[in-house]
């Protein structure tokens, strides 16, 4: 175990963002049997993330990895949580603490699972890694990228990858009976745009016809209002992705901002910046916007389309950064990852409904695209109305039995994947 791994928080910073993170539970104290066991290998990267390698005893067996991240985004109790953010305060029935949906959770539950796993003699058919990156909420461009280079430097290949994203939604999706699992088989693009706008300053007490933060205003109400309204999907993606785009399905999860932002790219202006005095017109004004791209759409096509919605030659356009949406993995009956997840959900919680779905956020899993094709984003959290506001929100929590939950999914999905063939689908009473 590195030498940094003390009982103390510690801060990082990446460009503007800032992230917190501690180490003191991954210390082999917690996890005695993972860290002695001659089946477990562990490895430091990039100075703070984690890699587990458990070697199994088929090696034709191709590997899968499950993913977590140990840094959060912060917290300030003065923001109105009921208990210290890093407190970990049981109240109410709930576990208080930044990171327990986001994602300690899983980094817990992993190690928890494999630690019961071990003590009770369990040796893997199936080798499997764990991750644990340490700058996620940053784009894990020091902890995931590093991992993946050195899996792919010694010609790693993974069957499946699954990392946090989607959850188990009970009672958010309006018109569904029972709780959904939403197993994440894609995530969104991202985008940046800065638009800004450059005139002469003048005097307020003699205002033109336009200002820059007009002709700035105008901008951006436009591509507000073009993304919000319009929705223009191929006749062809459609249909082949019923699952997701089923016109009910799509204008009862649009009622909702938590589950409009399933069914389409969406825009928000997060930073506006014009003026220096309350009595001189600017000669300046920008705005950030940042978008996140569903899949049926690309980040030039909705670069184009600012473009075009805007259409005004005085705002300029510059794409600050930007990826295209994470490509779509299986969810067939023939899709070990996929059909694997469903099963272990189903055993445990027979009323689930199962379905794929489109992650929202990005997560360090878009790294691993070199490693394999098939990633998955879901953890069986269970989230009910109002839970989704707590997500880097204000009163992150837990239950007590959910965490248990976690710790049973993956102890029998490790169980689970030493299979060779898939198991026989699994019926299911509802239907999205």
């Amino acid at each position: 175990m590195a030498g940094d791994c003390k009982n103390k928080q510690r801060t990082k910073s990446n460009r503007s963002s800032t992230v917190q993170f501690n180490q003191f539970w991954i210390y082999p104290i917690f996890f005695p049997t993972v860290f002695s066991s001659s089946l477990v290998k562990h490895e430091v990267v990039a100075h703070y993330s984690h890699l587990f390698t458990v070697l199994g005893t088929e090696p034709e067996l191709v590997p899968y990895m499950l993913l977590a991240h140990i840094d959060v985004v912060p917290a300030n109790e003065a923001d109105g949580w009921e208990a210290p953010p890093f407190s970990a305060k049981e109240l109410n029935g709930f576990i208080y603490g930044r990171g327990t949906i986001d994602n300690k959770q899983s980094v817990m539950g992993i190690l928890q699972a494999l630690e019961y796993l071990l003590q009770r003699g369990y040796v893997p058919q199936r080798g499997f890694y764990i991750g644990l990156g340490h700058d996620e909420e940053v784009s894990g461009i020091n902890g995931a990228v590093n991992i993946v280079k050195l899996l792919k430097s010694r010609g790693v290949k993974l069957q499946y990858v699954l990392d946090e994203g989607l959850a188990v939604l009970d009672g958010i999706i309006n018109g569904l009976k029972g709780p959904a699992a939403l197993i994440g088989v894609s995530e969104k693009g991202s985008a940046t745009v800065k638009l800004s706008v450059s005139m002469k300053p003048g005097h307020s007490s003699l205002p033109p016809r336009e200002s820059s933060i007009g002709i700035l205003a105008a901008a951006v109400t436009s591509i507000i209002f073009w993304f919000m309204l319009q929705f223009d999907l191929p006749l062809r993606f459609i249909m082949s992705n019923l699952w997701l785009f089923t016109p009910l399905l799509s204008r009862v999860m649009e009622r909702r901002p938590a589950m409009n932002a399933f069914v389409r790219t969406t825009t928000a202006v997060t930073m506006f910046n014009a003026g220096v005095k309350v009595n001189v017109l600017p000669s300046h004004a920008e705005a950030m916007v940042n978008l996140r791209i569903h899949s049926a759409q690309t980040l030039q096509e909705v670069v184009e389309l600012i473009e075009s919605t805007i259409a005004d030659e005085r705002v300029k356009i510059e794409l600050v950064s930007g990826f295209d949406p994470l490509p779509i993995s299986s969810y067939t009956e023939q899709s070990f990852g996929f059909q694997i997840i469903k099963k272990t959900l189903l055993d445990m919680f027979p009323q689930l409904t199962v379905a794929p779905g489109i992650c929202v956020g990005n997560t360090d899993s878009r790294h691993y695209t070199d490693l394999t094709k098939d990633i998955y984003r879901f953890a069986p959290t269970w989230f009910k109305p109002g839970d989704t506001e707590r997500f880097h929100g204000i009163n992150e929590r837990m239950s007590p039995k959910n965490y248990e939950e976690l710790v049973a999914f993956y102890f029998q999905l490790f169980q689970n994947c030493d299979i060779r063939n898939l198991p026989t689908p699994h019926e299911s009473q509802h239907e999205l």
